[in-house]
Formats: structure tokens, C-alpha cells, sequence
């Protein structure tokens, strides 16, 4: 048990590095592009699998059945930012019965991946100020588990990546990130 409760402190130790590296990348990405076909599925699969002893210990289900579709960008990115998503729904989940879904909807030249959970929520007046940076609103305060830098980065890499992301709310029950 200890064993165990020490490599989730050494993994999110890790992950705060990991966030820190991006950050620092983050001004100049271009010259870190690789940029090729991939499914969409096996990105958000990845995200789930590194994240997976917080699930199972915070009893929070997962569904990503209906994800499809193939898109051309650099994975390592889209991973990197379906990470920081997953660990906020996962921060931020419901205390029972949490859950966690993934799914894309089809646009005109462009796929839609939503990842909604049915979590805490985000208080009416911090939803539209959580890509900037630094920013942790009443909820980073109240669990102090925020560093005000993970939506931020996802906010600018996908402005490097071409991609779009949007974020809505509803406090007391959940949160849904598009990325375009």
C-alpha cells in the first residue's frame, strides 16, 4: 500500500515536470513537430492508461466508445493536452459515482472530441478565465491542488497545433473541453 501510494507521489511529481518541460517549450513548438496520421482513439486511450490508478481509486468510470476518426497532428502534443483535461476531471471529479466520457462528433472538415465528466464543476464567474494563465479560480483555492498552468498550456498549444479548444461548465455538475 505504501509502495503504491509512493509511486502516485513520484507520478504526479513526474507530471508537474512534464508540465513545466511543455511550458518551456510552449514559446517556440514549431521546431518539435511530428506531424502525422493517427487515431484519435488510441491518443485518449494513452491519456486513460497513465491516469489509470487515480480512476480506480477515485471509482471513476470511463466510457470512450463512441470516439472515432483519424486526424493529422503531432500526438505527443494532443497527448500532452488530453492528459492535463483527464487530470482536471479526475481533480475535480464527483465524490461517487464519477464518470468520465469521451466522444467525437463530426463537422464540416474538422472532428470535435469532447471529453465531459460529471464532476464538481466550475463557478459561473471563473469558467471564462480558466485558460489564462496563473489563473485557479475558488475551486484551485478551496482543494489547493491547482497550479493555474495546465488549461493554460492546452490553450496555447493547440493555437500552435491549429486546433481549437472551449471549455463550459455547470457548477455542481460537470465539466465539458471541446478540442477541434
Amino acid at each position: 500500500k505504501e509502495k503504491n501510494a509512493l509511486s502516485d507521489e513520484m507520478r504526479k511529481i513526474e507530471e508537474y515536470i512534464n508540465q513545466a518541460l511543455y511550458y518551456s517549450r510552449s514559446t517556440d513548438v514549431s521546431n518539435d513537430y511530428i506531424v502525422k496520421e493517427f487515431e484519435i482513439k488510441d491518443a485518449i486511450q494513452e491519456a486513460i492508461r497513465n491516469n489509470r490508478r487515480d480512476f480506480i481509486n477515485k471509482k471513476i468510470s470511463v466510457d470512450i466508445e463512441k470516439v472515432y476518426g483519424k486526424v493529422i497532428t503531432d500526438i505527443k502534443w494532443v497527448k500532452f493536452i488530453l492528459n492535463q483535461v483527464i487530470i482536471n476531471s479526475i481533480k475535480y471529479g464527483a465524490n461517487k459515482g464519477g464518470i468520465l466520457k469521451a466522444y467525437t462528433t463530426n463537422g464540416k472538415d474538422k472532428i470535435i472530441l469532447t471529453i465531459e465528466d460529471n464532476g464538481i464543476g466550475i463557478l459561473k464567474n471563473d469558467v471564462n478565465r480558466v485558460f489564462d494563465k496563473g489563473f485557479t479560480g475558488e475551486n484551485g483555492r478551496k482543494y489547493g491542488k491547482s497550479t493555474g498552468i495546465g488549461l493554460y498550456l492546452c490553450k496555447k498549444l493547440c493555437e500552435k497545433l491549429g486546433l481549437g479548444i472551449t471549455l463550459t461548465s455547470v457548477e455542481g455538475e460537470g465539466t465539458k473541453v471541446n478540442i477541434v
